[in-house]
């Protein structure tokens, strides 16, 4: 575009005053919102000229973004695609004890107030207890996530001194946030031993020192290492940490309280590595515990109180809602009550419930059939198992657009496309929403 014509589609560009006026969907955003929105599309659209291309249609752009913003909404989706716990769909959903949580909480709420004294007292005290309880430990503490229960409890335990960990288990979360670079900002310094493979004893007892002030282990949650393989046994590092008289952290990760049977077998538990004599224990609150986002940090009352009283604990610490519920769903665990929790619901289903289920479906929706499939636990949780389903198939041309039309319902609903059919998993779709479901995809085809 030459200099000319460049200085005159600068000068055509619309004034923002009157496309707040002209866009009527800008209403829905309110003004400053609104003023915001065209500025950057306009100013987007200078950049466009500048660069010598054409500037596009910015009423088109705007109103595109105010689209954007309200299909963004947190608000409540349909998970058809069969992974229980979604990272991206907000992994577990909540049961309706722990969303009556959140509302009452939502008010004034004694956060940090004993009711009986009427003094200041010590933040939410309760979920900590029932995680005492639960495990049958010491003491325990709430944070906003694991990733941040393991961050304190490095910086509070180990700041300027050793951590030892096994090359097996130095691992990476999503959104590339690796075990190195957490223990790096904790301040605590790596030492690793073994190889990805092979790790025995010696290689920590080998490497404890005068500079160790921890021994972490990591359970791989979100892979597996197979074949040529040895690691040593929980109760040898047990051993390995007294003798040298430095505690022993266990990232077990998922979260589960004690131990599991059939998909979960293979799965550590706080209470196991608990009695097997780990210090602390670090787990998940929206993985397999079933609750919000948390993390939990369990063990030895003065760790923890070291913990607590670290500058970072206050950055870390959860909000009173993500508290809320979390005390409801250990509720659920403390009164034998967690069978009933979304997440084990879902990974209790049986083929032959899902079956029936995904009959009625179909008999609604033209073109639809039943095929078998496999559903994933998820979010980074006891990989390599698949849960055996039935799926409803949708067959298409235009599969993707298909897609697409069910995630533009209201609510939104998710599903899978793989080898040109999209994919209705039931496991996931709590049962009172199998209405929804149908009339969403009677509109979408």
């Amino acid at each position: 575009m030459s200099d000319e014509r460049a200085q005159e589609a600068l000068r055509a560009l619309p004034q923002v005053d009157r496309l707040v006026r002209d866009i009527g969907e800008l209403a829905t955003v309110g003004p400053v919102v609104a003023r915001w929105l065209v500025r950057r599309e306009i100013d987007a659209a200078r950049e466009r000229v500048l660069a010598g291309a054409d500037p596009g249609d910015i009423p088109a752009a705007v109103r595109s973004a105010v689209n954007g913003l309200s299909l963004a909404r947190l608000r409540k989706v349909i998970n058809a695609t069969g992974v229980v716990l979604h990272t991206n769909l907000g992994r577990a959903p909540l049961d309706a004890a722990a969303r009556d949580a959140i509302l009452a909480a939502a008010d004034a709420t004694p956060l940090e107030m004993d009711p009986v004294s009427g003094e200041r007292a010590a933040r939410a005290p309760v979920a900590p207890t029932l995680v005492a309880a639960l495990l049958d430990t010491e003491d325990a503490m709430i944070v906003n996530n694991n990733a941040a229960a393991l961050l304190l409890a490095l910086g509070a335990l180990a700041r300027g001194g050793e951590v030892i960990v096994s090359r097996g288990e130095l691992i990476e979360i999503g959104g590339a946030f690796r075990l190195p670079d957490v223990m790096a900002a904790s301040g605590a310094r790596l030492r690793e031993v073994g190889t990805t493979n092979r790790t025995r004893l010696r290689d920590y007892t080998d490497a404890i020192g005068e500079h160790t002030r921890l021994i972490l282990k990591v359970h791989p949650s979100n892979y597996r290492i197979v074949g040529f393989t040895e690691e040593p046994p929980l109760s040898d590092l047990v051993w390995a940490a007294r003798e040298a008289g430095v505690p022993l952290l266990f990232d077990i990760g998922s979260g589960l309280l004690r131990p599991e049977e059939d998909v979960l077998a293979d799965e550590p538990d706080g209470a196991t590595a608990i009695a097997a004599g780990c210090d602390l224990v670090c787990f998940s609150g929206d993985k397999l515990l079933g609750g919000p986002q948390a993390g939990i940090l369990a063990g030895r009352a003065d760790l923890i109180e070291r913990c607590r009283r670290d500058p970072v604990a206050r950055a870390v610490r959860a909000d009173k809602l993500s508290l809320a519920a979390l005390e409801a769903t250990l509720w659920a665990y403390a009164r034998g009550e967690a069978d009933g929790l979304p997440v084990r619901r879902m990974l209790a289903a049986t083929r032959e419930q899902l079956a029936a289920r995904a009959r009625t479906l179909t008999d609604a929706v033209p073109e639809a059939e039943i095929i078998d499939g496999e559903s994933v636990v998820g979010g980074g949780s006891v990989p390599g198992h698949a849960l055996p389903t039935v799926l409803v198939s949708l067959r298409t041309d235009r599969p993707e657009r298909l897609a697409a039309a069910l995630r533009t319902q209201e609510p939104p609903v998710f599903a899978r496309v793989e080898a040109g059919r999209v994919l209705i998993d039931l496991r996931t779709v709590h049962p009172t929403d199998d209405a929804t479901l149908r009339e969403a995809l009677a509109r979408a085809r």
